[in-house]
């Protein structure tokens, strides 16, 4: 069994999923690093007991890992898009316009021995921004396992709206934050939940602005927010950038019906589920989720089915192991 050196900076639910499936058919070592600086002994040491690195991101964690792996000589897989990917300085959000944080991702995506995305709109912006053609990249949807299988996506639900994003400056206007609570005060009958932990003082901006029919809970625990995702009729993602939308994925697994503007990999993610709205003003936004409670729960179970059908745990852990073997494949053939 081939030893995984799995690199991250941060938890959340795909990484987690991805550790899960690595796990099935390889043997893991972890490494953390947190923030600038890395731990070189102790990732030398990981490092030579490994036989390829599976990282996330490219960015300081796995800069460093990478950059010793080369001097040992180890094959990788790093997954990009996000972040790292991004430019969008309309919205200030995306390594592509920093001067330090650009070109940090840009080395070290191309010492990647496999390039790994996570929709075929990052395809296109992993070019533009990391100077990396598409034919050195793989596609590897997000998969969710059906956590949600004893849901009856038939029986009738309350009209609650769901989004779910860290609550600071940026999403303001990149995960539509702002559209969302203005949305809610063309909607009074409907109630509207934006989950996700508060940084900064936007959650003060929100508070300001929203009406009595707007909650912000904070962070929640899985169960906690899959509770939520069982009671959502409508989830919106009125956003100006998206790489995928796992959160949105999710909740169409729960059978909540999509309402999404055409913003990055959006629409490769609901297809013709729910409603496509034409931008984020408030207005697009309340008259989308008008329309997606309208549609009811015969659009939720359609949002349920494909999920099912396109973005299963299976095929995402099918995907990497491909991409993680292919690298290991460079090792055993001298490349």
């Amino acid at each position: 069994m081939a030893t995984v050196l799995y690199a991250v900076s941060r938890e959340n639910t795909f990484i987690d999923l991805d550790r899960e499936a690595l796990a099935e058919r390889y043997e893991l070592i972890e490494y953390y690093q947190h923030g600038v600086l890395p731990r070189p002994l102790e990732l030398w040491r990981k490092l030579r007991r490994c036989d390829v690195v599976y990282g996330w991101f490219a960015t300081w964690h796995t800069l460093a890992t990478l950059a010793l792996a080369a001097l040992l000589r180890k094959p990788s897989v790093l997954v990009v898009g996000g972040f790292d990917t991004a430019n969008e300085p309309e919205i200030g959000y995306g390594a592509g316009q920093d001067r330090l944080r650009g070109p940090v991702a840009r080395w070290t995506a191309r010492r990647a021995t496999r390039l790994v995305t996570n929709s075929h709109y990052l395809v296109g912006e992993i070019e533009h921004t990391l100077g990396i053609p598409p034919d050195c990249v793989a596609v590897v949807h997000h998969g969710l396992p059906d956590r949600f299988f004893s849901v009856d996506v038939s029986a009738p639900r309350e009209a609650l709206v769901l989004t779910v994003g860290i609550v600071y400056t940026t999403n303001l206007l990149r995960k539509g934050h702002r559209a969302f609570v203005a949305a809610a005060c063309e909607l009074p009958e409907a109630e509207f939940v934006l989950v996700g932990r508060w940084q900064g003082d936007a959650i003060e901006t929100l508070r300001a602005e929203a009406p009595a029919n707007v909650t912000f809970s904070g962070y929640l625990s899985d169960a906690e927010l899959d509770a939520l995702f069982r009671r959502a009729a409508v989830y919106a993602q009125p956003s100006l950038h998206e790489g995928f939308g796992l959160s949105l994925a999710e909740a169409m697994l729960a059978g909540a019906v999509p309402v999404v503007t055409p913003a990055g990999a959006l629409p490769e993610v609901v297809g013709d589920v729910g409603v496509t709205i034409a931008d984020q003003s408030p207005e697009a936004v309340a008259a989308g989720i008008r329309e997606a409670l309208e549609l009811g729960r015969p659009e939720g179970a359609r949002a349920r089915e494909r999920v099912l059908e396109h973005f299963t745990f299976e095929a995402r852990r099918d995907g990497i192991c491909s991409e993680v073997d292919a690298a290991l494949r460079t090792r055993d053939n001298g490349g």
